[in-house]
């Protein structure tokens, strides 16, 4: 094939042969990169690709929708790290949770991500990479709710034992299934969330069955029993009734207890309640790839391209829903997404949000260099997404960090979503010595947040724990060795202290405690509608809760917050007040 006609399909199946890096160096995808690609999208995606339409007006629910003329405060956990019972978190400590935040003062908790998991493979506890999207994780139901007592919480570790706590979680779960007699309200749910959810409940009893004779994955499944829709699944299903009803009862009691856990605390005073996560993607040997294949990118996965960072580039292992998929479909896999994250919340938070406008995709089992950004129908989805909102009244945060497209922000912004502004970026590039932006120069079309899950915590930085990890991974360093780094964090800690330290002395690295309370106040104060606080921060701990790059490395979603009652804790409290009282100054 010439290297035109090469082209000219690339650019119908929505694929980007010219590109431009994080420093801004043009790049081109080689030859083969683009036939691989392309084979494994199949003609579908040249025959789809079209026009997208005008942008359509809509707009999401904003903060001032849901609290007018009040700038809000958000708490931001990672629902396992919470301690609730064998070992982890839970939605009854999710609920206890959001009252403490309520009784605060607090507007809305931010949650990780409550997708399911592949409940029979218990070693993988990222939340990151779910089975689907459009179910929820079980071993996180408040088993009380269905009249059993809780597990008790034996492991007393500051580490989540994830094959055991899932395990115990499992048990406790078929014990209160055994007692349960039937309801209207699970009928009635079984019957509203449909083929979707019958489909999981099948391949969670298929995926144990198989997992016991070490086949680990539904592509190795005998031919059959790949094909959702085949007799041999049918055959299964009638064969082991018990078990996929097990499955729907879990699913039941997990919505159930997310519905508990909205209700609570806004009926305490929050104003959002729950601010869900959605994660970018799904794992290609979840339930969403073996139920709907015509909505998936079968035979790539997504990725980042290479950077500073992380010079070879990422490949998250994920597979996500295809363009071609969306337009043969109506968007349903799409519209359903949003649907099971905003069904018991006050707003929702798009994991990698730039992945509504593209997406870099790898070829299976690729070097994560040797791929290609795939064009998705940017308004299309924005406009789906802001009718969704809407509808639920339910905010939108998008995480728009990293190589952002050009206009991509402003979409954002027009439809009405919130971008986010972190505070290690927000800095004046163009100025020499690059200082932090002052509080009132940040967007009032962003949320604010002191940190992320993949970035240092607030003590953390201060005092150069991130730092640590670098040298004791082994790591890329930005400023090239270990030694340069630790002098530049020095430099960046006193032009951060002079954006936030209002004139005071600026503290030691060993006084992390002195620096946080003045980020927060100064985060309070920012222009932005909405500020995030990880609960890692508001406690001052040093660890952050993922390291991106990394599996056995570092503890990655496995760390568990201080025993004991938190919102009890002196610091903790002084700390929301802070921010609290910030918020509500003019």
């Amino acid at each position: 094939m010439s290297d035109a006609a090469l082209s000219a399909r690339a650019r119908r199946a929505g694929l980007a042969r010219e590109w431009t890096d994080a420093a801004g160096t043009a790049r081109q995808v080689s030859d083969a990169v683009l036939d691989a690609v392309l084979r494994a999208l199949g003609r579908d995606a040249e025959e789809l690709a079209d026009e997208e339409p005008a942008q359509s007006g809509a707009r999401c629910w904003s903060i001032d929708d849901a609290a007018p003329e009040r700038r809000l405060s958000a708490l931001a956990v990672q629902l396992y790290s919470l301690r609730g019972s064998a070992g982890i978190g839970d939605l009854r400590a999710l609920k206890d949770f959001a009252l403490g935040a309520a009784a605060c003062g607090i507007d809305a908790v931010a949650v990780s991500p409550l997708h399911a998991p592949l409940c029979a493979a218990t070693g993988d506890a990222s939340p990151y990479s779910p089975s689907s999207r459009l179910v929820l994780n079980p071993l996180y139901a408040d088993v009380t709710l269905a009249g059993s007592q809780p597990a008790s919480d034996c492991d007393e570790g500051d580490l989540v034992d994830w094959p055991r706590a899932a395990k115990q979680r499992l048990a406790s779960l078929r014990s209160t299934f055994a007692a349960f007699a039937g309801s209207a309200g699970f009928d009635r749910f079984v019957a509203e969330r449909g083929r979707r959810l019958l489909d999981h409940a099948r391949f969670e009893a298929l995926d144990a069955h198989f997992r016991k004779q070490d086949v680990m994955r539904w592509r190795h499944w005998p031919a059959a029993f790949r094909d959702p829709r085949s007799a041999a699944v049918e055959e299964f299903a009638r064969a082991h009734e018990d078990e996929v009803r097990f499955h729907l009862f879990a699913q039941w009691l997990a919505d159930t207890s997310v519905a508990e856990a909205q209700r609570a605390a806004r009926e305490s005073g929050s104003a959002l309640g729950l601010i869900c996560d959605i994660a970018v993607g799904m794992n290609p040997d979840g339930s969403h790839a073996w139920s709907a294949r015509g909505e998936i990118l079968n035979g790539l996965t997504i990725g980042a391209p290479p950077d500073v960072f992380n010079p070879q580039g990422q490949n998250w292992g994920l597979t996500a829903l295809s363009p071609a998929g969306l337009m043969k479909t109506g968007f349903s896999g799409y519209i359903e997404t949003l649907r099971a994250a905003m069904r018991h919340a006050g707003g929702v938070r798009i994991d990698h949000a730039m992945g509504l406008n593209r997406l870099w995709v790898i070829p299976e089992g690729g070097d994560p260099k040797d791929g290609v950004y795939l064009q998705y129908p940017l308004r299309r989805l924005l406009a789906l997404l802001a009718q969704e909102s809407r509808a639920h009244r339910a905010i939108v945060i998008g995480e728009d960090l990293g190589t952002v497209p050009d206009g991509f922000r402003r979409a954002l912004r027009d439809c009405g979503a919130l971008g986010m502004e972190v505070l290690w970026f927000q800095r004046a590039y163009e100025r020499e010595g690059k200082p932090f932006l002052p509080a009132e120069c940040w967007s009032r079309a962003a949320a604010a947040l002191t940190t992320t899950h993949d970035l240092p915590t607030l003590s953390g930085w201060w005092c150069g724990r991130d730092i640590d990890w670098l040298e004791r991974l082994a790591r890329k360093s930005e400023h090239g060795d270990v030694a340069s780094e630790r002098w530049a964090r020095g430099e960046d800690r006193s032009k951060l202290w002079a954006a936030i330290g209002n004139g005071a002395p600026e503290p030691t690295p060993q006084e992390p405690q002195i620096a946080l309370a003045a980020a927060l106040n100064f985060i309070a104060r920012t222009a932005c509608p909405l500020a995030v606080v990880p609960v890692e921060d508001v406690l001052g701990l040093v660890e952050q809760p993922n390291i991106p790059g990394t599996i056995d490395e570092h503890p990655n979603w496995r760390r568990r917050l201080p025993r004991g009652e938190l919102f009890a804790r002196e610091d903790l409290r002084r700390n929301l007040e802070s921010l609290v009282q910030g918020r509500r100054t003019p």
